[in-house]
């Protein structure tokens, strides 16, 4: 080998180690935000920093919800919650299949995997975001738990233009406290998330009514006492 070869596969050699070094540095630093964060109210979140509308979001405990806020939540967005470990390998794979066929690359995404896109990633669906999309859900699953992690989701995800978690959607919608919902009422809020800033559960259209009484067929199959084994 050259001595010109050797300096460049020197220089090359100097640059990986010095990326794996950022990169383990990048890894650490999430793994503490999100050590922090299994405490602390996040004061904000990636889609809100990139939200063009103003924002209002106010934290409520999850202690101070219905268990039917919940489990309208996971009744219309992930059935499967306290069964998975942040990624639902089922919805993958017909996700995946849908999209060999020629569709787009949608579904699939736990509450889990939702919480951490909210919270620290960006819109959109491509595969570097899904992949570290489900690397994130699954620290989640190990570092937070089920029930923080649904504490959060509610906290965060978007209801509305510029309007983030239950509380917020609640004050907005229904001029009350979110731990004064109904089931009716928690329905009708669960069926905005998968397009917010387009519906307003005091305009539904006759789908979304559909879809309202669909979610709360679900909550009453599951049971009252679903996600009780979580929020003890």
């Amino acid at each position: 080998m050259t001595e010109h070869q050797r300096g460049f596969f020197g220089y090359v050699g100097s640059v990986c180690w010095r990326m794996s070094q950022l990169m383990l540095l990048f890894l650490l630093l999430v793994l503490t935000l999100l050590l922090i964060l299994r405490f602390v109210p996040p004061p904000t979140t990636a889609f809100m920093l990139q939200s063009p509308y103003p924002v209002t979001q106010q934290w409520i405990s999850i202690k101070q919800l219905p268990s039917h806020v919940a489990l309208a939540m996971v009744a219309s967005e992930d059935q499967r919650f306290p069964e998975h470990f942040g990624v639902d390998i089922t919805e993958l794979r017909n996700a995946l299949a849908r999209f060999d066929d020629g569709g787009g690359l949608r579904g699939a995404s736990t509450i889990t995997q939702q919480t951490a896109k909210n919270l620290l990633l960006w819109p959109g669906r491509s595969m570097l975001r899904k992949g570290l999309e489900a690397t994130l859900a699954l620290s989640l699953e190990v570092i937070w738990g089920k029930k923080r992690i649904l504490e959060v989701y509610l906290n965060i995800a978007e209801f509305g233009k510029g309007i983030y978690g239950v509380e917020a959607a609640s004050q907005h919608y229904f001029g009350k406290s979110a731990a004064r919902l109904s089931r009716n009422e928690a329905a009708q809020l669960a069926v905005l998330l998968p397009s917010p800033r387009k519906r307003d559960p005091r305009q539904l259209t006759p789908y979304l009514q559909q879809r309202v009484s669909w979610v709360e067929r679900q909550m009453r199959q599951l049971g009252p006492n679903y996600l009780q084994p979580i929020l003890d």
